[in-house]
């Protein structure tokens, strides 16, 4: 019903407002003469780069997943701080790190890290979905070295400040790994 409305509506701004609610159309919208045959129901079917680009209405009563990355048991990228520490966890030993305590106030995390033959120094680390929201939260930057993110997006960063941007780090892991 929803594609017999919007072929009636085309024609007409006075339907934009009840066009823009419904909801986006899922099926193939290419024929059997344009690039062979539909898929079967069920068959595994490849994800072109478009419909990576489609965008459908947000169910509110479901979560939310980053993108696939199947790394080691975590199926989907991190949408927030407490998938960038679950993350971290998983990778911190192997960027050098020996966590001593974690901790729901500022900073969040102590650990360790070699800086020398026999040589263990304390850092304290701050965890954030993506760098900026260090800033947007308040954290005073004197409070901590190192800021632990998914997607590093803050350029004025103060330059004392270490950023460890786990997106980067996953594509180098990702490749050793397996």
């Amino acid at each position: 019903m929803p594609e017999k409305f919007r072929a009636f509506a085309k024609e007409s701004s006075d339907w934009a407002d009840v066009l823009a609610l419904l909801p986006m159309d899922r099926r193939p919208s290419r024929s059997t003469s344009e690039s062979g045959p539909l898929p079967v129901a069920g068959a595994a079917v490849p994800i072109s780069p478009e419909a990576l680009q489609l965008q459908y209405t947000k169910l509110i009563d479901r979560p939310t997943y980053g993108n696939p990355i199947d790394f080691r048991g975590l199926r989907h990228e991190p949408v927030n701080e407490g998938g960038v520490v679950f993350l971290f966890g998983m990778v911190a030993r192997e960027l050098g790190y020996l966590v001593e305590a974690v901790q729901a106030g500022f900073p969040d995390c102590e650990a360790k890290r070699q800086v020398g033959p026999g040589k263990w120094q304390r850092v304290r680390i701050e965890f954030e979905f993506e760098s900026r929201n260090f800033r947007d939260h308040g954290h005073p930057p004197d409070g901590c070295d190192l800021i632990v993110c998914w997607r590093h997006n803050w350029p004025e960063c103060p330059p004392h400040l270490e950023v460890v941007e786990l997106a980067k780090v996953m594509r180098t892991l990702s490749a050793t790994d397996e």
